[in-house]
């Protein structure tokens, strides 16, 4: 696995890159906070295409998520289809209005109302994912943690947080590492192997992985030990991010977005918007 796969922090000169690590986070909760609250197609649709264009804009490969990507695309058609299983007359008692597309096995009717709830649960997806990859490649560890203890986060928790963040990548690289090892004794995990035995594959890798992150983790905390942290109340920091003027737009933004679904709950009536009325 060549560095451009794998899922960390990527360097780059792009403008999210240049915002500030704690208000992309906060632009992040809030976003995802706003779609996740509200079933207005209209500001799902808009906050979607805003959030392709921010993935656009911080000059993220595909060839870099490719992977996570299609995998919570699979994950995603999956809840799509067991919501559709579990009651597929939902979205006509929701809209209050039925029309029928597909006339099918019993309860199984496939109706204009169901599409339109389940697109809006699709819609939910891209608001947040693409924001959440971009906040994942674009932010550096060091300048998110400083910057969550400059607005009063506790420092122990900063570094846990910074540190959890740097061991995304080298968690895929040790699982990388192992996979090699283990197709070099034998253990086929390729599309053309059976079910059961990638499954066995994926348990035989798993198994050193947790016991190689235990003794890691052993080691950077007796090395934290040892260098006395947390002994004092207060820390500096190499590397801090001040908050620039645009720091501050953007988080007004983020704050309006939000904003803008509760108005739309009085308007709606609901968190739903409705077509059919």
């Amino acid at each position: 696995m060549s560095n451009h796969q794998i899922l960390g922090y990527q360097p780059g000169s792009s403008p999210i890159h240049r915002v500030n690590a704690t208000v992309k986070l906060v632009f992040l909760l809030l976003v995802s906070v706003a779609a996740m609250t509200t079933y207005d197609t209209r500001f799902l649709v808009a906050t979607s295409i805003l959030s392709l264009v921010i993935f656009k804009v911080s000059g993220i490969k595909w060839r870099q998520i490719s992977f996570v990507v299609k995998f919570i695309a699979f994950f995603t058609i999956i809840n799509i289809v067991a919501v559709y299983l579990f009651d597929p007359s939902y979205g006509v008692r929701l809209y209050k209005s039925n029309t029928v597309l597909w006339q099918g096995i019993g309860r199984f009717n496939l109706t204009t109302q169901e599409l339109f709830y389940l697109f809006n649960l699709c819609l939910k997806y891209i608001c947040t994912v693409p924001l959440a990859l971009v906040f994942l490649l674009t932010t550096h560890p060091s300048h998110f943690a400083s910057s969550l203890n400059k607005i009063g986060v506790n420092y122990k928790i900063s570094y846990a947080i910074a540190l959890a963040l740097r061991y995304i990548p080298d968690i895929q690289e040790t699982y990388f590492s192992i996979s090699q090892a283990q197709q070099a004794r034998g253990f086929d995990m390729s599309k053309k192997a059976g079910l059961l035995k990638r499954i066995k594959g994926v348990v035989n890798i798993a198994t050193p992985l947790i016991f190689t992150s235990i003794e890691r983790i052993d080691t950077i905390s007796t090395a934290m030990e040892i260098r006395q942290f947390g002994t004092r109340s207060k820390r500096s920091w190499y590397v801090s991010e001040p908050f620039r003027g645009y720091d501050y737009i953007i988080l007004l933004f983020a704050i309006i977005m939000l904003v803008i679904t509760i108005l739309l709950f009085f308007v709606n009536g609901s968190r739903f918007y409705n077509p059919w009325i």
